[in-house]
């Protein structure tokens, strides 16, 4: 594929754009239905969209060698996503209020580092220490409203949940590290095992209500713009790019977008504890990523 970083920007742009938007939609989903409802709209929504992009791609084919291949890692990777981890995540945010949720969500890329070390054998560097040790400053502020050496934690359950999302999201992207697969066929598998779980999860629990036409067109937005579409455009700026480093970084500018549509749709006050706890995460994780670009 020939590079095009201008075409790379815009695509990442989009993808900032759109991911930027999602804390708001978990919100707005969540207050009209449950964790797992929302888990099973929006993953059966990201389902379908990832088959017609197939589809359209001509790559629909490939699907049962990729299973054939690969099967147990698939049945592991969608065990992981979509179930487990946005069942763990959305049940965060339905605890939370949205923007502490996202800015603890963003420490998932230091997770990843400190994973990789156990799992992957890479080196820690002093970089990864550092950074760490700001960023979960960042969360312990936002723990703990802005008081964080009272140690007085306003929702420690809620916090462990966004934790344990970042670890549940870390683990996914290492197992999937090594895959040589078409990253839209792997998604697509990973979901459709996953829808699969989580059908399975609902029998066992109660079932789900049908939603309102809000409620659905939230959940289909979230599977849309969460879970599908936006991946590809991501994938997509990282295939044209000259420096992908450039691109990268342009992910650092969707927890602020983020703040602005919480506060204007979802009605929350952003709190100076929240804006400082932001910038300690994103500052820690630009660190981290320009002190090691230098080895």
């Amino acid at each position: 594929m020939q590079k095009n970083q201008s075409l790379a920007y815009r695509y990442a742009l989009i993808s900032v754009f759109l991911w930027s938007t999602v804390a708001t939609a978990f919100k707005v989903s969540l207050s009209m239905m449950s964790p797992i409802e929302l888990l099973f709209y929006s993953s059966l929504s990201s389902l379908v969209i990832l088959g017609v992009i197939l589809v359209y791609q001509k790559k629909f084919s490939k699907i049962f060698l990729h299973v054939k291949e690969n099967f147990f890692k698939v049945l592991l990777l969608g065990a992981i996503n979509p179930f487990v981890y946005y069942l763990v995540l959305f049940k965060a945010y339905d605890i939370l209020p949205a923007q502490e949720a996202q800015a603890i969500n963003y420490t998932w890329a230091l997770m990843l580092s400190y994973l990789g070390v156990v799992f992957l054998g890479q080196k820690l560097f002093l970089a990864d220490i550092v950074a760490g040790i700001i960023c979960y400053f960042g969360v312990l502020i936002i723990a703990t409203k802005g008081e964080p050496f009272g140690l007085e934690f306003s929702n420690a359950f809620g916090v462990s949940l966004a934790l344990f999302s970042t670890v549940l999201w870390s683990v996914y992207w290492i197992i999937n590290s090594k895959s040589k697969s078409d990253a839209v066929v792997g998604l697509f598998c990973n979901f459709f095992v996953g829808v699969v779980f989580i059908v399975v999860y609902i029998i066992f629990t109660g079932g789900v209500a049908l939603p309102s036409f809000k409620g659905a067109f939230a959940a289909v937005y979230v599977g849309l713009f969460e879970m599908g579409v936006t991946f590809v455009f991501w994938l997509k700026a990282v295939s044209l790019a000259q420096n992908v480093s450039k691109v990268s970084n342009l992910i650092f500018l969707s927890p602020f977008l983020s703040l602005i549509f919480i506060s204007v749709f979802v009605g929350e006050e952003i709190l100076p504890s929240t804006l400082a706890a932001l910038a300690l995460i994103v500052g820690g994780l630009i660190f981290q990523q320009k002190f090691k670009t230098k080895h």
